[in-house]
């Protein structure tokens, strides 16, 4: 609420709408508004409204000001510990609130790289796994090579998503070859979408950790988040986007200069595959096999191979990859 210097009897209401849409409502809420009593009692001068992803916040501006500081500190907390209890909130508010982020930071978050759903910690896990994560802070395209289950396409979701949330990209675009390991997508069921979706579940599957479902499908609605075949992306230039290719070793050549290609302003570019998973067709080159030798010593590209130490899954897993690749050496 402003007052006139001449009359200081009329004010003038202001508002402000303040959207926090990288953290479920219910952590700033809390249950039956629990979180947001507490949040009311520390700004009697303001009137808030809380709608879904946004509050609404009517007062002095220096008061709104002030709240918007403190809303976007509680929501940065929770983004680096996971957890935003009644008593984190009160500290926030409170006089040391400033300090607290840091305060709570130690070694033991060093390699988070998001909050996922209901608490879930999405972390590196391994030595490559944090030099994907470090790299691409580093350089603005990344290949990540390896065998399965070594967690390459999950750190990368993870990463875009974190972009996402941290507004350094206005959208994320995933996508593969459709190349189908021994199966033929057209004899599936259904439209285009219903035949390729089953194709892009991994994708699926990593973003459903991470995001949740009704907010997953706000932002596929409304084009933030892209899942598309690579023949999708000709003739694009992909600005202000967080972009993976998946299963990049079932791209030909051609393919692969297309997409890296399409790269575009403040831009980062992820690929992954795996060299012994190659699915195309006898005599064809993998356009990622390609692209590694002919890239390697480019500035600003970062080539990271991943091994058997990097497998995250099962522990049968490394065993059988390693069991498969005893035939290769004999």
């Amino acid at each position: 609420m402003l007052c006139l210097n001449d009359c200081p009897y009329i004010c003038i209401m202001l508002e402000k709408i303040i959207t926090f849409d990288s953290i479920e409502p219910i952590e700033i809420y809390g249950v039956n508004d629990s979180k947001l009593n507490i949040i009311k009692r520390f700004f009697p001068k303001l009137k808030l409204v809380a709608r879904g992803y946004s509050i609404k916040a009517m007062g002095a501006i220096s008061d709104v000001d002030f709240f918007e500081k403190k809303l976007n500190m509680m929501v940065e907390y929770y983004h680096k510990n996971g957890v935003l209890t009644d008593a984190v909130i009160e500290r926030l508010l409170g006089q040391t609130g400033n300090n607290i982020i840091e305060q709570q930071l130690d070694g033991a978050n060093a390699d988070v790289i998001l909050f996922g759903n209901n608490g879930l910690v999405i972390k590196a896990k391994t030595d490559n796994q944090r030099r994907i994560v470090n790299s691409i802070f580093k350089n603005d395209m990344l290949f990540a090579i390896g065998p399965a289950g070594t967690g390459k396409t999950y750190t990368a979701v993870a990463l875009a998503v974190k972009a996402l949330k941290n507004k350094e990209v206005k959208r994320i675009i995933l996508t593969r070859p459709a190349v189908e390991a021994g199966e033929n997508l057209g004899f599936l069921p259904g439209d285009l979408k219903e035949k390729l979706d089953p194709y892009m579940q991994p994708l699926y599957d990593a973003l459903y950790d991470m995001i949740p479902q009704d907010k997953l499908n706000q932002y596929i609605e409304n084009h933030i988040i892209q899942i598309a075949p690579l023949a999708f992306m000709r003739g694009r230039t992909l600005d202000n986007a967080f972009v993976i290719l998946d299963e990049a070793q079932n791209t030909t050549e051609s393919q692969m200069k297309m997409f890296l290609t399409r790269m575009g302003n403040n831009a980062k570019f992820v690929i992954t595959g795996d060299a012994t998973q190659v699915d195309l067709p006898h005599k064809q080159t993998s356009g990622l096999l390609q692209a590694v030798k002919l890239l390697k010593n480019v500035e600003g590209i970062s080539i990271i191979e991943l091994n058997n130490a990097d497998v995250i899954r099962h522990k049968l897993v490394k065993s059988i990859i390693e069991q498969y690749e005893s035939i290769h050496k004999n």
